[in-house]
């Protein structure tokens, strides 16, 4: 089946790109990609995706563009079709990318006016091994969305772009499979925007030694360190200078993509964090709002 199977990046509009630039570089733990479009990309050091932050200047804060992953150029036109035959405005056609990495791919609004990028053929990046303790971000975990139809996305996300349920939080939070991690995706009611984006540690040794620099560079967690039900992931919660919200988490659960049936868990304070000992909590982190531009293509 033809299918949306991996994360590649988030795209950034900032209004202080220089600050940006500094926490994702001396913060964050991302290593610099070369350019020459004037815009700041950035990987991750233990994967080799290309790249899984692009910021540019910007009068106001807002998410330019999330970019998936497909198999080869034949998913990308095939998802392009589907794309469009669900009725989404498509921003341009599958092309030659000009981007670092290159590759072929298309962009498009979703149904809330998210601009998306669907592409294959992406060069792969250098990586290395990480060693434990060392606490820096192996690649994105997983986005988390607000949505104001949040079941009508989640219908998208699996007949249109080949998603599976993985879980259910209540009827309000769903996790969204897209391989053999337990969610790439979640979705929640709310303004459409971005709630957070997730990144991998090598381990939960690393996700506390990875919030232990932030804390030192002055940044504290927003919410955490804790661990949820659903993916029994691990989380630590921070913000960026831009008011984006960006996790640390580790041990997400495996699963069978084919296979793997949901389970829906009722909301209740140990349910979201199986400890119970972290600061915070999501009424302590950025209220969303509806992001800047929905339906305007960003900046290529």
């Amino acid at each position: 089946m033809t299918r949306v199977t991996e994360i590649r990046y988030v795209g950034y509009g900032v209004a202080d790109l220089d600050a940006e630039k500094a926490f994702y570089a001396d913060v964050w733990g991302l290593d610099s990609v070369p350019s020459d479009d004037g815009m700041a990309w950035f990987k991750t050091p233990g994967h080799d995706e290309h790249h899984v932050v692009r910021l540019r200047q910007a009068p106001e804060n807002r998410i330019d563009v999330i970019a998936l992953a497909t198999d080869s150029r034949a998913d990308v036109d095939a998802l392009c079709a589907k794309v469009a035959a669900a009725g989404c405005r498509i921003v341009n056609q599958p092309h030659e990318l000009t981007s670092p990495g290159g590759g072929y791919g298309f962009r498009f609004f979703s149904p809330d006016g998210l601009e998306l990028e669907i592409s294959a053929d992406v060069a792969r990046g250098p990586s290395r091994e990480l060693v434990h303790w060392e606490g820096v971000p192996v690649k994105i975990s997983h986005i988390v969305l607000h949505s104001p139809n949040h079941h009508a996305l989640v219908e998208f996300f699996t007949d249109v772009l080949g998603f599976k349920v993985s879980d259910w939080l209540g009827d309000f939070m769903c996790f969204l499979r897209c391989n053999s991690a337990h969610h790439r995706f979640a979705i929640l009611p709310g303004p459409p925007c971005l709630n957070h984006v997730a990144y991998d540690m090598l381990s939960v040794d690393d996700m506390m030694r990875g919030a232990h620099r932030l804390k030192l560079k002055g940044v504290d967690i927003g919410w955490g360190p804790g661990r949820h039900t659903a993916g029994n992931n691990t989380f630590s919660y921070f913000v960026t200078p831009g008011g984006f919200v960006t996790e640390y988490t580790s041990e997400l659960e495996v699963v069978d993509f084919e296979t793997r049936e949901p389970t829906v868990y009722t909301p209740a304070p140990m349910v979201m964090d199986q400890w119970g000992i972290g600061v915070g909590g999501p009424q302590t982190l950025p209220h969303p709002h509806a992001n800047p531009g929905l339906f305007q293509a960003a900046e290529a």
